[in-house]
């Protein structure tokens, strides 16, 4: 597998789907700093606050932004947005665990928005690449599924076949997205599909108030909510620029194809708070050790819905390995330590008053 070097010469247009979000952010900006024209779709381009941190990296940046207004539910919204880009980086998905209906609030627009814009993609004969942020969480869905994989050990070639609706909904929505994905790409032959599969994605954000599953997390590593201990989970991780990167490289080499894990090693929750600790000293109330797994078993239903026995019993002590190999060899990428990633995310929650000083 040779390594490519990527090709930004064309002055078509790039389409960035959900760009006020977390990881589109900062796609946005690798696409600026490139001098491409962004055509940004979001669900107001009116909402001047939702937007300025895009309006102010353009008038510093050499590209340019248009907005247009898209709706994952909405069929043919993406269609404006689309007309002359080559490439599409559909970044828009929900990512929360906090769901009353996990049909409606996360399958629903994982699945259809995906269809939604591969559609607009067939009806625009300008497009010939779709890149699209999938995850980790498609490839498994919980960790004790890892020890079934070749060399126990996650590879492209790994499908989530564990999730449902009632278990892991998120994961679930991640793979139905997918799959929707490569069943329509394989219906045609103008346009061809690239996934981003990362894991944990941590670094701060663009904007300055930033909402993500990963930024509640690493909140609660500083609130209290795991002053007790963490349970002893394994999970990948990697920083947001380096997953942005993963997306443009995929979007402008030719070569690039099929499904690319994007993490930069296995670590754990305590990890997390191990680091915070060294940086902001003991002012916050850090986890300093693993919980047992038999009582997070027992109250962790009770302290947080997503820590279900089910969840519980087949993700707690279990060995979690990708082989990111794929993605430096393909995509050139090359990994920043997480460390920083943290140190930076955490430091964001500070200057918002999102976490307190003990």
């Amino acid at each position: 597998m040779s390594q490519s070097i990527p090709d930004y010469s064309s002055k078509a247009p790039v389409l960035v789907t959900g760009a006020t979000g977390y990881l589109a952010g900062w796609i946005v900006k690798r696409l600026l700093e490139e001098g491409k024209t962004v055509h940004a779709a979001v669900r107001d381009p009116n909402n001047s606050q939702k937007i300025a941190h895009l309006d102010k990296m353009a008038a510093d940046l050499p590209g340019e932004i248009k907005y247009f207004k898209a709706d994952l539910l909405d069929e043919g919204s993406f269609d404006a947005a689309m007309a002359g880009c080559d490439v599409v980086m559909h970044t828009a998905s929900p990512f929360t665990s906090d769901v009353k209906d996990p049909q409606k609030d996360l399958v629903d627009p994982a699945v259809k928005g995906t269809r939604n814009v591969l559609q607009s993609a067939n009806r625009t004969d300008s497009v010939k690449r779709v890149v699209v942020t999938s995850s980790c969480a498609a490839i498994y869905g919980d960790a004790v599924d890892v020890a079934k994989s070749s060399g126990s050990k996650l590879t492209e070639k790994d499908w989530n076949t564990t999730s449902r609706l009632d278990h892991q909904a998120y994961s679930f929505s991640k793979v139905e997205a997918e799959k929707a994905a490569w069943e329509m790409e394989k219906a045609q032959d103008r346009w061809q599909l690239v996934t981003i599969n990362p894991s944990f994605i941590i670094g701060p954000g663009t904007a300055e108030t930033q909402t993500s599953e990963s930024f509640n997390l690493v909140k609660q590593a500083g609130d209290g909510t795991f002053k007790m201990g963490v349970p002893k989970m394994e999970i990948g991780m990697v920083d947001v620029r380096d997953v942005a990167e993963a997306h443009l490289r995929a979007g402008f080499i030719d070569e690039a194809a099929g499904r690319h894990i994007v993490s930069k090693e296995t670590r754990d929750f305590l990890y997390i708070c191990q680091v915070l600790r060294d940086k902001f000293g003991e002012h916050y109330p850090f986890a300093k050790g693993y919980l047992p797994k038999w009582l997070v078993w027992l109250i962790g239903p009770m302290a947080n819905k997503a820590l279900t026995r089910e969840m519980v019993a087949k993700n707690v002590d279990h060995p979690w390995a990708a082989d990111n190999s794929k993605s430096k060899e393909a995509l050139g990428l090359t990994y920043r330590p997480l460390e920083p990633a943290l140190e930076d995310m955490f430091q964001q929650l500070l200057n918002n008053g999102a976490v307190a000083r003990k």
